[in-house]
């Protein structure tokens, strides 16, 4: 079972990987609980003015756990949605208009709107221009 640590900002943090692994062995991390505390020792290491070589890889090690328990607990389950309901969703996300979305699109500014509308589908070039903007997949633009 995982424990809460206490962040101790006054001690010093080591300077070495294999001292930085004796006080918290870098692991896949399993709950909330661990999560937070990996979260502290980034916070703490991201203050310190310069990182040595060691705290500089512990950190990345640290950030790859992470980032790999978030994208687990956190993945959003799109399977549900279709191509015109994902795009509303990001663009509603990137705060961009249908002007906004013709823009990017390269076609007539009334197109953007129309297509947000369900009057006009996407074309694959389209949704090939969404992935790479959005940094997705093409397929979840296509209905």
């Amino acid at each position: 079972m995982s424990m809460k640590i206490k962040s101790r900002k006054s001690h010093r943090l080591p300077g070495t990987f294999s001292d930085l692994v004796r006080l918290m062995p870098p692991m896949a991390i399993r709950d909330d609980i661990q999560h937070r505390n990996v979260l502290v020792v980034i916070d703490r290491l991201m203050q310190v003015e310069r990182l040595s070589r060691g705290q500089a890889d512990y950190l990345e090690t640290l950030v790859e756990l992470v980032e790999t328990y978030e994208a687990r607990q956190h993945a959003l389950d799109v399977s549900d949605l279709g191509g015109t309901q994902m795009l509303k969703h990001v663009v509603g996300e990137s705060s961009m208009s249908g002007s906004d979305l013709a823009r990017l699109l390269g076609i007539h500014p009334t197109m953007g709107s129309k297509i947000l509308g369900g009057q006009r589908r996407l074309t694959w070039d389209h949704a090939k221009i969404l992935a790479a903007h959005f940094k997705l997949s093409p397929e979840l633009f296509m209905d």
